[in-house]
């Protein structure tokens, strides 16, 4: 059985999604049990075989400073629920709550694996292949070394070899062109980092990328620091909203338009649906001693029940485990030697 500990307050919308959510999850996944962390006044009544509730006193809001979260709010939801994984209840933890809280929480009581200085959030962006590519960092770290983007790319392919059951994931590196040369100093030293682990087989490095190849297809996985991750993340969520805000205001309009809007309404609507980031809703916290994934704080039922999925499939083909085994295998490029604890 994979068990997983559920943020049941995080959110914008709290148990109104988490809670159907958890039980639609439950329906589907019948070798997964869910410990459900949230409110008394707010948990009542909910009932499943596979179901177990542990209570918590306080939330963490999306307002709350890393100070509070951390250090005031002990009792919150969100860390009671990463405190399931610490401690063997649990395989993995979700939350759709304050990433930097969620981030820091994780970080302070699982700690970060042997050989990786900082944690990373990893999602996926839809492509026009169909499917998506990883991206990370998304947004935890807006400032890195060429390490830091070397040990992402170790990471995120750990990650999408377990989540796509691909053996060798292509990478590459974000950058203002593909030449060799371009780039700043930081840029151009991961490219030497990358291309070496390349040559040692750590890593199937593609080369650099530009952002339109995210969204080509390009490659499996883009490394890139959170600054420049968390934008490419917040454009391609518009993309889905600008084709049904087109729609609506096409079908509104006089009777030309209108027939226009029919005539196109089976195509725009295969895009709509392809670029819809619910689909792939569930961003893995990659680098700590245990598996966290956060959704997206506006997910409805669907959404969250997807960052659900990713989490068991994560526990289900013990990440963790992948993880620690490539960073141990590429600890000589990464500066560090993990031990085998």
């Amino acid at each position: 059985m994979i068990t997983i500990a559920v943020d049941c307050m995080g959110g914008d919308h709290g148990p109104d999604v988490t809670l159907p959510a958890c039980r639609q999850f439950l329906e589907q996944h019948h070798d997964a049990t869910l410990v459900l962390v949230g409110l008394p006044d707010r948990m009542n009544g909910f009932s499943h075989p596979r179901a177990r509730l542990v209570l918590a006193s306080e939330v963490v809001t999306m307002d709350d400073t890393l100070e509070t979260a951390l250090r005031r709010k002990k009792d919150s939801s969100m860390r009671v629920a990463i405190q399931q994984v610490k401690d063997g209840v649990a395989q993995a933890a979700v939350s759709a709550g304050n990433t930097g809280a969620l981030m820091a929480i994780s970080r302070y009581i699982l700690k970060t694996l042997d050989g990786i200085e900082r944690p990373a959030i990893a999602g996926q962006i839809p492509n026009a292949t169909g499917g998506a590519t990883t991206v990370l960092d998304l947004g935890a770290n807006v400032d890195c070394t060429a390490e830091h983007l070397l040990q992402f790319a170790v990471m995120g392919s750990a990650l999408v070899s377990v989540l796509k059951e691909v053996d060798s994931p292509s990478v590459g590196l974000l950058n203002i062109g593909e030449e060799v040369i371009k780039g700043n100093e930081v840029i151009k030293k991961a490219g030497e980092l990358l291309r070496t682990a390349a040559k040692s087989g750590d890593l199937n490095f593609y080369g650099n990328v530009e952002g339109n190849d995210i969204f080509h297809g390009t490659v499996d996985i883009v490394v890139c620091d959170g600054f420049v991750g968390n934008v490419a993340l917040k454009t391609s969520e518009g993309l889905a909203g600008m084709i049904g805000n087109f729609l609506k205001a096409e079908f509104s309009r006089n009777i030309f338009t209108k027939m226009a809007a029919i005539a196109s309404y089976s195509v725009l609507s295969a895009l709509k649906k392809r670029v819809d980031h619910r689909r792939y809703n569930g961003a893995a916290l990659l680098g700590l001693r245990g598996l966290v994934f956060k959704s997206h704080g506006s997910a409805d039922v669907m959404a969250f029940g997807n960052a659900l999925s990713r989490a068991y499939d994560a526990a289900r083909h013990d990440l963790l485990n992948r993880v620690q085994v490539r960073i141990a295998h590429a600890a000589p490029l990464l500066g560090t030697a993990p031990s085998q604890s």
